[in-house]
């Protein structure tokens, strides 16, 4: 029962309806937050915001886009950011100049080509890491820095867990539950499908809850079919094309100084969880390319920004699948669910309280994995500078949930928590004196946080 299970990088070896089943295990760990995103934008926009269908779409495109540009080595799956709402939000209440006498639709498109602006940054970040090197740019983020980034890209996202738990916390323990008992006790293929089960058997309960006449805590349907019946079967996305504005943009770019440092967490969580060394290999400044340019196609066409998807991560730590090939099928999944509306809206009536009871387990790996990041480097927390850099980092990170707003001739810009985060963090780590961190070191621990540059090394010094 406590055996470490092997892990598998090559997932030809299961059988190819195996790999299909574990890429509709990723689809379903990214398609609550992902559908997530364009739903709350369209509350911000008064129901002419972005679409589901697009957002889909762009999801699974961008993830292909990104797997291209790294060699086809990382599994990552790039899904909706949460970090652009307060920018969504922002352009959405713009009411001075030309945004004046706009209506809402006709405003979305500007905060598109803010979306695409931010995506470009990513481009210039990755010609700089290649052309002065990983190392010397990764000199600014050590483990006391990038471990608790990654704690509060996991622990920021509780709340939105306990919200969607509390709608209906039967429903969400049941979820939990299943989960728990599949990865911990589930033979066989089960065992590394647990979150699908969790999904599926969750979702047979809901149905027998609202037969017996059962609601939600609110008193609500458990489940809501009305948009099924309205949906058709087959339709294209509805794009729309990106406008491009001074002020749009000046809301929109900034935030990707959060979402590129939350890649860099990502990435070395990934590379943590699969014992790949992928900032080395592909290299980071590939990862960084591919998800800024999946994030700029998106947005040109009507889509939100992308990141590299915690919660996907979380199904490779539970599965112990690594092979990228499993999370290219979840991307093809979600490009076929993007063109047939009804399949999409049946997906889409997954109650929020499954959502929340699987998140419980997904958001808790990643902030755990950033504590591995910590412990696995060594970092010492009786140096005055390390343990304030990292409370810091945390407090901020936790602490401004709604950002901090601020304006530039007229303009407001608001930098999210994570934003404030990195940036303190990365500041405080030039700013104080001892920063003895030096690569390829402790090759135990950079392999485990993706940033060795001679992995052999640790089998030398064993």
């Amino acid at each position: 029962m406590g055996e470490k299970r092997q892990a598998i990088y090559d997932a030809t070896t299961l059988g190819k309806p195996k790999m299909a089943i574990l890429g509709l295990q990723h689809m379903f760990a990214m398609f609550g937050a992902t559908i997530l995103v364009p739903i709350l934008v369209n509350g911000y926009f008064r129901g002419e915001g972005l679409s589901v269908q697009v957002t889909l779409l762009f999801a699974g495109l961008g993830t292909l886009l990104f797997h291209v540009f790294s060699k086809f080595k990382v599994p990552a799956f790039l899904g909706s950011s949460f970090a652009f709402l307060g920018g969504f939000s922002t352009v959405a209440n713009l009411n001075t100049g030309k945004y004046a006498n706009m209506t809402f639709g006709e405003k979305l498109p500007y905060a598109c080509g803010g979306i695409v602006i931010a995506g470009l940054l990513y481009l210039v970040l990755a010609v700089i890491i290649k052309l002065v090197g990983v190392k010397k740019v990764m000199h600014f983020l050590p483990p006391v820095v990038t471990g608790p980034i990654i704690m509060c890209i996991g622990l920021s996202l509780v709340p939105s867990a306990i919200q969607n738990a509390s709608a209906n916390v039967f429903l969400a323990f049941v979820a939990l539950a299943v989960v728990v008992i599949f990865n911990i006790w589930g033979k066989g293929m089960f065992r590394i499908i647990p979150i699908l089960m969790g999904v599926v058997i969750a979702y047979v309960v809901a149905l027998i809850m609202q037969a017996m006449g059962f609601t939600n805590a609110d008193g609500s349907a458990i489940i809501n079919f009305e948009p099924i019946a309205q949906a058709s079967w087959v339709g294209l996305p509805p794009f729309i094309i990106a406008k491009f504005d001074v002020t749009s943009i000046l809301v929109m770019a900034p935030i990707a100084i959060a979402t590129m440092m939350e890649h860099v967490g990502d990435i070395s969580a990934i590379s943590a969880t699969t014992g790949k060394n992928f900032i080395e290999d592909p290299g980071l400044h590939r990862t960084l390319f591919g998800d800024g340019l999946a994030t700029a196609v998106a947005g040109l066409f009507g889509g939100p920004a992308n990141t590299t998807y915690g919660e996907n991560t979380g199904v490779l730590e539970l599965s112990k699948v690594y092979d990228p090939k499993v999370v290219r099928i979840a991307a093809c999944y979600a490009i076929v669910v993007s063109f047939i509306p009804k399949i999409a809206d049946v997906i889409g009536t997954m109650p929020t309280a499954i959502i929340g009871g699987i998140s419980f387990i997904l958001y808790g790996m990643i902030s755990a994995i950033g504590v591995r990041n910590v412990v696995e480097n060594k970092v010492d927390f009786t140096k005055s500078r390390n343990l304030i850099i990292a409370a810091i980092i945390l407090v901020s990170g936790l602490g401004f949930t709604n950002g901090i707003t601020f304006e530039v001739k007229g303009v407001s810009i608001t930098l999210t928590s994570l934003a404030i985060a990195a940036i303190l963090g990365i500041l405080l780590n030039i700013i104080l004196p001892g920063n003895d961190y030096n690569f390829g070191e402790n090759y135990k621990g950079d392999i485990n946080r993706g940033v060795s540059f001679n992995n052999n090394a640790q089998d030398e010094e064993n």
